[in-house]
């Protein structure tokens, strides 16, 4: 990509790891969301995150707990990481951007652009390429974006009311936010102190042309693990090879 070369790709990241993931019980009844194992790998779902960030050229990434956060520490005490890990807690629950504002309080290079992940988003694909494409549009904030597969089967009808073909799972005609972000140096001071981004620094930066998204490329693998059957279809995706 034009002019890329020079780019000081973001070496720091912020991991959001403090939801309950109830709708992930009984897995979440002794551990936090991020520590819940992808069946055949033993590894808990963070553990997936922090070796795709070391291998995107992650040095430095602050986990953000909450629920059990006990568990998730002395988890990352006891593992062979493959980076520099720093653990935040929240005293009082400060909503998404909030939490974001907080935890990026401690990443160590407060003038340097860093990614953001959601602590139940199991994925694969270039966070270089994501945060050049950032960098050309000179955006404050870069979101990922997903297409799903719709969980049901769809019906394809003519004109005229008559039921052409069934299509089961098929992918979604929306993008989605995939919880994945590059984020500005700058982008810190916008996030609020209380409160959820994307509902107050988003919209905003959208309508000043300052938000960015970069769809995911063809055949990168996407996950967010929410319920026992995200679980079950990951381990199967993972038997059929994916994600690398």
């Amino acid at each position: 990509m034009t002019g890329t070369n020079a780019y000081p790709y973001p070496t720091q990241a912020v991991i959001l790891a403090g939801g309950q993931g109830s709708r992930l019980r009984p897995y979440t009844d002794d551990r936090p969301k991020p520590m819940v194992e992808i069946p055949g790998t033993g590894t808990p779902i963070i553990g997936h995150q922090l070796a795709w960030l070391a291998a995107e050229g992650v040095t430095d990434a602050v986990v953000s707990c909450g629920h059990l956060a006990e568990v998730l520490q002395e988890w990352l005490v006891s593992a062979d990481l493959p980076l520099r890990v720093t653990t935040v807690v929240e005293k009082e629950p400060l909503g998404r951007g909030g939490g974001l504002k907080f935890a990026a309080a401690s990443l160590p290079h407060p003038d340097r652009p860093w990614y953001a992940t959601n602590g139940d988003i199991w994925t694969r694909f270039s966070l270089r390429e994501m945060a050049a494409f950032h960098h050309e549009r000179d955006a404050a904030a870069t979101l990922a974006l997903a297409r799903p597969r719709i969980p049901w089967g769809a019906v394809e009808t003519d004109e005229f009311g008559h039921v052409l073909d069934f299509i089961e799972s098929p992918p979604s005609p929306y993008l989605i936010n995939a919880g994945v972000y590059v984020f500005s140096a700058a982008f810190t001071d916008m996030l609020p102190e209380h409160g959820d981004h994307e509902r107050t620094t988003f919209p905003r930066l959208a309508r000043e042309r300052r938000l960015a998204g970069y769809p995911l490329p063809h055949g990168a693998y996407w996950r967010a693990i929410d319920t026992a059957k995200d679980l079950t279809e990951a381990a199967r995706e993972l038997a059929r090879g994916g994600p690398a």
